[in-house]
């Protein structure tokens, strides 16, 4: 009977881990684009509605920041609240979930600025050795 319990538990346990990667992939390739990280950038200053949120995002189509405001507020990150005006007023803050979410995406911001030259440099020895390896496989 023990034993049965504890090869249960461990099952439990794994189904557990496999749900929170198979979520995490989910939820990483939802924020990973570059129009929810510009989203939740702007909104972490202060709420807004749709129509200057459009205005501060520079080049997101209308259809774009609504797949994106709905993909934010299905995840908890960005909450939605209409105002019974006629019309309807909405507007759009962040969640602490996605407050947090925008402390992370200043610390890649901020490892970015740290590694700039490192990374510039090493994407020129690599793009430099590339062309030379093809020149060579051309026979020039």
């Amino acid at each position: 009977m023990v034993t049965e319990e504890a090869g249960r538990v461990s099952r439990d346990a794994d189904a557990d881990v496999t749900r929170a990667h198979s979520l995490a992939r989910e939820i990483f390739s939802g924020i990973a684009n570059k129009w929810t990280l510009l989203v939740v950038t702007i909104l972490g200053e202060r709420t807004l509605r749709f129509t200057q949120l459009r205005g501060e995002v520079e080049g997101i189509s209308h259809k774009m920041l609504t797949q994106t405001l709905r993909g934010l507020e299905r995840d908890g990150l960005v909450e939605r609240t209409v105002h019974p005006t006629v019309p309807p007023r909405v507007e759009y803050a962040l969640t602490d979930a996605g407050q947090a979410l925008r402390a992370t995406v200043y610390g890649m911001c901020a490892w970015t600025r740290l590694h700039l030259e490192h990374i510039e440099g090493s994407r020129e020895r690599f793009d430099r050795a590339r062309r030379e390896q093809a020149a060579a496989a051309s026979g020039r």
